[in-house]
């Protein structure tokens, strides 16, 4: 009877610790879009500094169609009037398979020769800068890299 018992807790927690063994995974994944992020980075940037204005779409960014914009874990990066989505899927862990992960400028207004700062996600804008967009991240706040996620109040 007592190894019975001592089996089931021993069930038990490793039912609780099984999630845990993942996010380190999704985090790997999801750090694995940096590329191609990087790639549609750069012409965002050079828009604004040329013409305090961001790129409508992929196209006027210079860059691939969303869809072409591709690898191991990522199934399109779309320019949407310069923020950055990024969508998983490809071999993506489940979790994050469908989800999308933005990267918003933000940007001094008044002073457009200070270089963008990206915010990824959820994590907070950068004090007297403005974040510029929509972010359509819907992707857990915990399996989100820690430089996307919000600053613990």
């Amino acid at each position: 009877m007592e190894l019975m018992i001592a089996l089931a807790i021993v069930g038990i927690l490793a039912t609780l610790a099984v999630p845990a063994l993942f996010t380190p995974m999704v985090r790997d994944q999801i750090v694995a879009a940096g590329p191609l992020v990087d790639l549609a980075k750069k012409p965002v940037a050079a828009e604004w500094l040329a013409t305090q204005a961001f790129p409508a779409d992929n196209a006027a960014a210079g860059l691939p169609a969303p869809a072409k914009m591709i690898n191991n874990y990522v199934t399109s990066v779309a320019v949407r009037d310069g923020v950055i989505d990024v969508t998983f899927g490809n071999s993506a862990h489940n979790q994050i398979a469908g989800r999308v992960l933005t990267f918003r400028p933000a940007v001094v207004p008044d002073a457009p020769v200070v270089p963008i700062a990206w915010v990824c996600g959820l994590a907070d804008v950068p004090a007297g800068m403005t974040a510029e967009g929509e972010n359509r991240t819907d992707i857990a706040v915990g399996l989100l890299p820690f430089n996307c996620q919000p600053k613990p109040k």
